[in-house]
């Protein structure tokens, strides 16, 4: 049984909120910090109850708020963000203030306390990189900040910067992970995430629209590995100081996702009769203009296995299934009403 505190900022996020039930799990006590402007009460009913659980509603832009939790704590989990490329797209300024100011009042309150922390990343930072897979060493190439897409791209790899320079002149205990494509129960489509919009859209018949031709390419990883992940390099003395990928490494095109997620869906539907039609629709319509959408995208994972013995592994057949069986148990939920509890979508 730990001891120890953590606080997660974002904890009531889709994947803060597997993270925080896994620190629970193993004995840890656990404060999460989050405004509910992505994140959902419903992520936490799992854990609610539990005696070594509290939530504190509140942005981490609140400096007098963050202060006084952290002072608490014994170690701090950075998830808090803007995410989602619509919610990027139509908010730039919300996605910098939050982004950049909310991981500067985090790192600075870490930094006076001397705790050590973990911050989450994106594999967004790579932008336009075309070294294929990419390493966490590569330099970086972003588009003409005239393009909105850039934003958040830009503001993780500020975060990022941020907190190494913490690291390097006050000396704290700093760990960085980014994350490529992660899926699974609990993430919804409501800001652009591809997997549980593409689910949602076959539920409900149809059609399913690709942005773009599809042939861009993706990895994806469950939740539950990328958990993992994060665990091991919490645990891990020679990650403190460096970024770490944390991802699947089995590129997979938009155009066959949709495809399997249809197939998901209609294969296990006895009352799906017709074919879930899947079109594709411009970038210019789907986000407007200045989009950019990078043709792939795959990390390495040598520096992951290196420093946890672990990496990713969860084949995408199963990622597909977990989402869609937890979108139809949320369905399910919301037909029968009240008092129904949201299902919590287990990682184990």
């Amino acid at each position: 049984m730990s001891n120890r505190t953590f606080l997660v900022t974002g904890g009531a996020g889709f994947i803060g909120s597997h993270l925080v039930e896994r620190l629970l799990a193993r004995g840890d006590a656990v404060v999460v910090l989050d405004d509910f402007s992505t994140g959902r009460r419903g992520n936490l009913v799992g854990v609610e109850r539990n005696a070594r659980f509290e939530f504190v509603e509140g942005s981490v832009t609140d400096a007098a708020l963050v202060e006084r939790l952290v002072a608490r704590c014994d170690e701090i989990l950075h998830l808090a963000a803007v995410v989602g490329v619509r919610l990027v797209v139509e908010q730039p300024i919300r996605t910098m203030e939050t982004n950049v100011r909310g991981t500067e009042t985090v790192v600075t309150a870490a930094a006076r306390h001397r705790r050590p922390l973990l911050v989450t990343s994106s594999s967004e930072v790579y932008g336009r990189g075309t070294r294929i897979p990419f390493r966490e060493d590569d330099p970086v190439v972003h588009g003409a900040p005239t393009r909105t897409r850039w934003v958040y791209a830009a503001s993780k790899l500020a975060a990022e910067h941020l907190a190494l320079a913490h690291h390097r002149e006050d000396g704290i205990a700093v760990r960085i992970v980014r994350f490529f494509n992660t899926c699974g129960p609990r993430q919804v489509g409501d800001f652009g995430m591809v997997l549980p919009r593409f689910v949602d859209q076959a539920l409900a018949g149809g059609p399913v629209t690709i942005h773009g031709d599809g042939r861009q390419t993706r990895s994806f990883c469950h939740v539950a590995d990328a958990v993992e992940a994060v665990l091991r390099v919490m645990a891990a003395p020679d990650a403190i100081g460096r970024p770490v990928n944390i991802g699947g490494t089995v590129e997979t095109s938009v155009n066959e996702l949709a495809q399997r997620v249809v197939a998901a869906v209609t294969g296990t539907d006895p009352r799906a009769e017709r074919r879930v039609e899947i079109v594709r629709i411009p970038h210019v319509v789907a986000y407007g203009d200045g989009f950019d959408d990078p043709v792939r995208r795959v990390p390495d994972v040598s520096l992951l296995r290196e420093l946890t013995a672990f990496v990713p592994s969860r084949p995408l057949g199963e990622l597909i299934a977990d989402a869609v069986r937890w979108a139809r148990e949320v369905q399910a939920c919301v037909a029968a009403g009240p008092p129904c509890r949201e299902p919590r979508g287990l990682t184990a």
